[in-house]
């Protein structure tokens, strides 16, 4: 079964509340087990990796029926059913969800406050029967979908661009990362003439201590880098008593060509498009910041009162 949205957890939350004092963590076994999860699912983490998804699933949960008055904190990071809640459970309903919760004044208060900000905003649907998902998961679907797009984009100018800006960019992105030491120095190595099936050389630290061998073959997205041009690469190295290689591609690598590097003596990274795309975007390689988005947290150690 998959992880239940917020507003089925809902109910299940109300009950376990009506039994005392709770905290997020000591339900979430039990409605783990209530709905049949797998170890992998109670795992499963947000896109972010910060927190568990039932987990944030459950604080939205209990944090909408709070606002409804159904639940109330007697202490620090704890909930309990309230008054008002223990009725609506007497009631036994089928299910709990935002619609339910609109009946409740201080919800619709809240709903409709014009003092509601952004990460709440973004939890309240015009429709809420169809709101599954919580604020965070919104939010990094959003970004995920910004993230995607931009990959593609990047990877389109690249194409339409020179292969001598395709080496340019490949050495901004190393230097960026930390090798090679300047651009300067990045660029005198990569930019020598290819070796065989190697581009150019790249100092792996500031001492050059270590090099590592660059191969780039800007390909279209629809093509494939198969086994025998990594092939030809790996015996550059083997050439040059080189052990470490990063070959970098707009396009994609075979299922063979990756299953090659694994069993080399040589250590051999594969830079597909998207990873490409991605490092890029970590490492603000053509890209800048656009706009910025803070979201704070209740301090809970803030209003702890010894």
């Amino acid at each position: 079964m998959t992880i239940p949205d917020y507003q089925t957890l809902m109910l299940p939350v109300l009950r376990l509340a009506a039994e005392g004092e709770k905290r997020v963590v000591d339900v979430l076994d039990r409605i783990a087990d209530e709905f049949g999860l797998t170890p992998e699912e109670r795992e499963e983490l947000l896109p972010s990796g910060r927190q568990r998804v039932l987990h944030n699933r459950i604080h939205w949960a209990k944090f909408y029926m709070s606002k409804a008055g159904l639940l109330a904190s007697p202490g620090r990071g704890r909930f309990i059913a309230t008054d008002t809640g223990s009725a609506l459970l007497a009631t036994k309903p089928e299910r709990i969800d935002v619609s339910a919760l609109m009946q409740y004044a201080p919800f619709r208060e809240f709903y409709r406050s014009e003092g509601v900000n952004a990460e709440q905003q973004l939890s309240l649907p015009s429709q809420p029967k169809t709101a599954a998902e919580t604020p965070e998961e919104q939010i990094e679907a959003a970004f995920q979908s910004i993230q995607s797009a931009l990959r593609a984009e990047l990877l389109e100018r690249i194409a339409q661009n020179s292969p001598e800006f395709f080496e340019q960019l490949i050495v901004d992105l190393l230097v960026a990362m930390g090798y090679g030491g300047s651009h300067q120095n990045a660029a005198t190595q990569l930019g020598r003439s290819g070796d065989g099936g190697v581009d150019g050389v790249i100092n792996e630290d500031r001492l050059g201590l270590d090099r590592v061998y660059v191969q780039a073959k800007r390909y279209g997205t629809t093509s494939t880098v198969g086994r025998p041009d990594v092939q030809v690469f790996v015996g550059s190295l083997v050439g040059l008593g080189a052990t470490k290689g990063v070959f970098v591609t707009t396009s994609t690598f075979s299922p063979q060509a990756r299953d090659f590097v694994k069993h080399l003596s040589q250590r051999v990274i594969l830079i597909d498009g998207v990873r490409l795309s991605d490092l890029m975007i970590e490492y603000g390689v053509g890209v800048r910041v656009s706009r910025t988005f803070e979201f704070k947290r209740l301090d809970e150690d803030f209003f702890a009162e010894e």
